[in-house]
């Protein structure tokens, strides 16, 4: 029996919650996670007979979905959001929604109740983002299936095909190297930040 026979819809479903959470921490949206996991599904499922088994199938489609997100930022480089200026007659029930009748905020957008810790928070993922792309690609991957998408040390060893002794020292070394790139380069620029300040 061929790997690309295992292929099931339950197979392809039970993998949907481990995609959606690598999905949402690369694309910070859940109905645009959610389109990806599906785009990728779907995917696999019009591909199943490509997949010889050789990686497993997680890795496989954590690779599809891959491909989906970067098309995901490629398009949305491309496009560029014009307002609908055809809804004239829907300004006012959405206006209504953000302010009360002196004119001032209904609350708010919650973003904005502290919009510096909000702007700090972005910019501690994009640094993380730079220090986990300079590890060493199966270094990264490694840990990305352990830490971000929240495989157990025994599914992330069977995926990488790795033993248990390797998988610890990847995760040590990973682990290092992460915090010796955030200190470099976010912690030392953020005390310095307060000095300065």
């Amino acid at each position: 029996m061929t790997a690309s026979l295992l292929l099931t819809e339950q197979t392809l479903a039970a993998q949907r919650p481990v995609l959606f959470r690598y999905a949402l921490l690369q694309l910070r949206d859940s109905a645009l996670a959610d389109d990806a996991v599906q785009e990728t599904l779907l995917a696999a499922w019009q591909s199943a007979a490509g997949f010889e088994g050789k990686a497993g199938l997680r890795t496989w489609l954590i690779g599809i979905l891959k491909h989906k997100i970067a098309d995901h930022w490629r398009r949305s480089a491309r496009e560029a959001v014009a307002p609908d200026v055809d809804r004239a007659d829907d300004g006012e029930a959405e206006e209504d929604d953000y302010f009360i009748s002196s004119g001032h905020w209904n609350g708010g957008p919650k973003a904005w109740a502290d919009p510096e810790a909000a702007l700090k928070q972005q910019e501690f993922w994009a640094i993380y983002e730079v220090c986990q792309n300079n590890l060493p690609p199966k270094m990264a991957n490694v840990f990305m299936l352990r830490e971000l998408v929240g495989l157990d040390a025994d599914e992330v060893c069977r995926e990488a095909e790795l033993s248990e002794a390797n998988y610890w020292v990847i995760m040590h070394r990973a682990r290092l190297r992460l915090r010796e790139c955030l200190e470099i380069r976010w912690f030392n620029n953020t005390l310095q930040d307060k000095r300065h300040a």
